[in-house]
């Protein structure tokens, strides 16, 4: 969608296009009107696409503290992660609730869509990396303590993962609108949780684990789960295998998450070396650690079993 796609011919929220009032007739007839030229003159003192994508509030949130050119482009970047660590969350929650339904392929569609954005958030990092360490020094003292180690969505797709630690819920428990966010993302179980029950609900010889079982705990590998997943495998990569699918669409998003993970510690690196982060953290070390991290551990040591 860009911003002089025809829309509507009023100011309201519910511009045709994109989901309200309207049809495909009367868009032909508006564009039969103008002889496909696109509409220009709206009442209201708006326009309909300004109004459906929140325009105007979306642009006035970018506040650098500094006047360093940089910090723009090092700013943006920043809230468009934060956008796609939401759309990655919902997208994932909704995914958790396919495979509680048993509805593997609509699963295997949305995780599809998924690995896209999770390599679109993959693509934020050729762009800081084109910070240079002068320019990212330049502005660097104005974060503070702020450290994307503090963003809740993010901390909030790693949980919807599997990747449950309660110590990194802390520094959101106490804000007001988010904490119950951060503990209901913990405390619920994971896609891959779903997934395992599944493979369960089909046959696998796993111990499912009971309603009562501390979802925020982190999860153990399996050998039993491992196994499972070799079978699936072993079944053969037939279209119509959807469990092979699903295991794919999910190693998939793995993958991508872990290319996300080691694109941050080598920009990190490139940018700073080995200055300890504004989050309190030794930087590069840190991130090294952390970028070793498997999601969905089983179905990555599923392969040596193939």
């Amino acid at each position: 969608m860009t911003a002089d796609s025809d829309v509507s011919s009023n100011g309201s929220r519910g511009c045709d296009d994109l989901g309200g009032k309207g049809s495909d007739a009367e868009r032909a007839r508006l564009a039969a009107l103008r002889d496909g030229e696109p509409l220009v003159d709206f009442a209201g003192g708006s326009t309909p696409y300004i109004d459906y994508q929140s325009i105007d509030v979306l642009l006035s949130l970018q506040q650098p503290r500094s006047g360093e050119p940089a910090e723009l482009p090092f700013y943006v970047l920043g809230q468009v992660k934060e956008l796609l660590f939401k759309l990655l969350y919902e997208e994932l929650v909704r995914v958790r609730a396919l495979l509680d339904e048993d509805e593997v392929r609509q699963a295997v569609w949305a995780l599809r869509r998924v690995h896209r954005e999770a390599a679109l958030l993959c693509s934020t990092w050729d762009v800081l990396g084109a910070l240079a360490p002068t320019e990212f020094n330049a502005f660097r003292d104005s974060l503070g303590q702020a450290s994307g180690l503090q963003s809740y969505m993010y901390r909030m797709v790693e949980y919807v993962l599997g990747n449950k630690d309660p110590q990194l819920a802390r520094p959101h428990l106490g804000v007001p609108g988010v904490a119950e966010q951060v503990r209901r993302a913990l405390e619920e179980p994971s896609v891959y949780d779903a997934a395992l029950a599944l493979l369960a609900r089909r046959g696998a010889p796993l111990q499912v684990a009971t309603p009562e079982r501390d979802w925020s705990q982190p999860y153990e590998p399996s050998d039993a789960a491992e196994l499972a997943w070799a079978r699936v495998y072993a079944k053969g990569s037939a279209p119509d295998e959807e469990l092979f699918l699903l295991a794919e669409a999910m190693a998939d998003v793995a993958e991508a998450m872990c290319r996300w993970r080691s694109l941050h510690l080598l920009t990190v690196e490139r940018i700073i070396g080995t200055k300890p982060g504004t989050g309190g953290t030794h930087g590069v070390a840190w991130l090294r650690r952390v970028s070793e991290h498997r999601f969905f551990p089983d179905l990555w040591a599923a392969r040596g079993r193939i």
